[in-house]
């Protein structure tokens, strides 16, 4: 079964897309500020993210007829566990500069499998914002880059070509519901952190409480279902497009919170990051009306 996307749909989805990468902003400097093992944060936060995905999918359960295959649920699942897990352990081991550049290489992985996976073959607006963003986002982090730790490194770029895979498996649900990708892939993230919650007992007090419960409703939960009807509407290279504004709102929280501003290279490229990201969009959206135009008049020509 497949559902045509209208041009309505298409924003809708890319707003949606937009709206959960300014919920995911918010994780670093929460991540910081709690004092917690990384992994037991990561573990609690997911755990209320599936929680509050169970609930939403008991209210409001996926239509009959959309029903998610197997292998692309279970290794979409699999992929975003340890997308979280090898994200929070390069945070450890290199630094916070070195990690989001080489995580956002994302977009690049999902611009490739998504051609091999699901033959989406990404369009000429979609390579030359790659190449925008990849140079806006240099210059964003370019002196807060530092020589880091090789096994760090090496962790950022797994965890980019993960997150860039987890948007192309999440596109193959498309006709099915990928909201139970989501709840899987949380549900999965808190059991594996039982270990290191018993190893590294977290304390439950109203500091650490309330932000947790933050991380999971809105910044992992309701995000989560942001993207699960965004990715629904619009293609995996797009919505990883849109959501490299992820790395680039993480300076503005901190900014908000400690005062610390960014520097004019910073700012020149969030410019170049943001005017790439709406050009290719705006383009996409384009060439999506001029394609059901041109198949109207060849349909009336017939």
């Amino acid at each position: 079964m497949s559902f045509a996307v209208t041009k309505r749909q298409q924003m809708v989805g890319q707003a949606a897309i937009l709206a959960a990468a300014f919920f995911y902003s918010t994780s670093g400097l929460l991540i910081k500020l709690l004092d917690m093992h990384p992994i037991v944060i990561t573990g609690l936060r997911s755990s209320v993210a599936a929680l509050f995905l169970l609930i939403v999918r008991f209210i409001s359960p996926p239509p009959k007829g959309r029903k998610n295959p197997p292998i692309p649920f279970w290794i979409g699942a699999l992929v975003y566990a340890f997308t979280l897990f090898t994200f929070v352990t390069a945070n450890k081991l290199t630094t916070a500069a070195n990690v989001i550049l080489l995580q956002y290489s994302a977009p690049i992985w999902a611009a490739l499998l998504g051609w091999a996976l699901i033959k989406e073959k990404p369009n000429l607006e979609h390579w030359i914002a790659l190449i925008f963003i990849m140079g806006g986002l240099l210059l964003f982090f370019r002196d807060g880059l530092g020589s880091g730790v090789l096994e760090g490194n090496v962790l950022s770029i797994i965890s980019g070509i993960l997150l860039g895979a987890h948007y192309v498996f999440l596109r193959m649900l498309k006709d099915g519901d990928p909201r139970d990708a989501m709840l899987a892939a949380h549900a999965l993230t808190a059991v594996l952190s039982i270990p290191f919650i018993f190893l590294y007992p977290p304390s439950l007090k109203v500091s650490t409480v309330l932000p947790l419960l933050y991380m999971g409703f809105i910044q992992m939960g309701l995000a989560s279902l942001l993207l699960s009807y965004g990715i629904r509407h619009t293609t995996a290279i797009q919505a990883m497009l849109i959501a490299i504004i992820d790395p680039m709102l993480n300076p503005v929280w901190v900014l908000i919170v400690t005062g610390e501003r960014p520097t004019l290279s910073a700012l020149a490229g969030g410019v170049i990051i943001i005017a790439a990201v709406v050009a290719s969009s705006l383009i996409g959206m384009r060439r999506t009306t001029e394609g059901r135009h041109n198949a109207r008049a060849a349909a009336g020509g017939e």
